[in-house]
């Protein structure tokens, strides 16, 4: 008996190490006879590790008193104070509030803006206007967003195009950059203007792989432009938008703070700080890293939160999900 479960434990242990011998035999060959593969892929890797995973190793300043001189294990622990002071600060729904705000309404406005595009685009069949179309609205795109702001600055000044537009049919001068109930229109408006045409890309890719017999169909049945659309092109194209669209979620507390930074002044704080821009103040003005690092983090976690959970949300309403 004992011989018999002395020689079952060596058998496993002789398949064991057959497997282990085989996995390693296999990542061997898969590594000689793609090596140019990986090693094209080492940049990205580096690039990932140094400026991705390596910062993260500093996130524990947001749980201390940093100081330069002392350095990361040298400066005192002092648990979730900064944490606290964040939240129980002042302009604490301020921040939140602008920073949802604008994410929402770009959400609402910009995010189909793409898809509409996408689908005009899809229905013109003379291809040299298409090209042309094409080009015009992926242009603002490659504009330094310096650009855009300065557009922005010469367009809405007192007496810039708009102003003088306004006035030729009789309307006041409107100072557009120094008044913080239009930061939001012009923030937004701003960057569809500026992403509509790149992001119609992917949908257009989206709508390319879409079954062209099922087109031929609907028009047999006698279905117009709009039913096709509605009923081939939106589905088909369907899971793409679900996935962009939770990738978006996660963007919810993340605003770029460059054009805000360009566009904001004193007079627009109300409606134009953002978390962003408060966490340059603070840790690049005022030099307070411990603060801005604690405020970051909680930034992180809850992007972090929210794209999980719009991911949860889409694998039990329907069969789309990022992961």
């Amino acid at each position: 008996m004992w011989q018999l479960s002395s020689n079952k434990r060596m058998n496993k242990r002789s398949a064991k190490n057959a497997s282990e011998l085989s996995t390693g035999q296999t990542i061997r060959k898969v590594l000689r006879r793609n090596w140019i593969i990986y090693l094209m892929a080492l940049p990205v890797i580096a690039y990932y590790l140094i400026f991705h995973y390596g910062p993260m190793y500093g996130q524990q300043i947001a749980f201390k008193d940093y100081s330069p001189a002392s350095g990361i294990w040298g400066s005192e622990w002092v648990g979730f104070k900064h944490f606290d002071s964040f939240f129980n600060g002042v302009y604490f729904w301020r921040l939140i509030r602008n920073t949802l705000l604008l994410n929402v309404y770009d959400l609402i406005f910009g995010f189909p803006a793409a898809i509409i595009l996408a689908l005009l685009l899809n229905e013109i069949r003379r291809m040299k206007f298409k090209r042309f179309v094409q080009t015009i609205s992926y242009l603002p795109h490659f504009i330094s967003i310096v650009v855009v702001a300065g557009m922005m600055f010469d367009f809405l000044s007192r007496d810039g195009l708009i102003n003088q537009l306004l006035g030729l049919i009789g309307f006041e001068p409107i100072d557009f950059l120094k008044e913080a109930g239009w930061f939001r229109f012009i923030f937004v408006s701003s960057g569809i203007w500026q992403g509509i045409g790149w992001g119609s890309i992917i949908y257009l890719a989206a709508i390319a792989n879409i079954d062209p017999t099922l087109y031929e169909a609907a028009k047999i049945d006698g279905a117009n432009k709009w039913k096709q659309a509605f009923h081939i092109t939106i589905p088909g194209i369907m899971p793409t938008i679900v996935i962009m669209l939770i990738l978006n979620m996660g963007h919810l507390l993340s605003v770029g703070s460059e054009k805000v930074l360009l566009l904001y002044n004193p007079l627009t704080y109300e409606t134009a700080d953002v978390i962003s821009t408060y966490v340059y103040r603070k840790g690049v003005l005022e030099a307070n890293y411990s603060f801005t690092t604690a405020v970051g983090l909680f930034n992180s976690v809850i992007s972090l939160i929210l794209i999980v959970s719009a991911n949860a949300i889409s694998k039990r309403v329907s069969e789309n999900k990022l992961w």
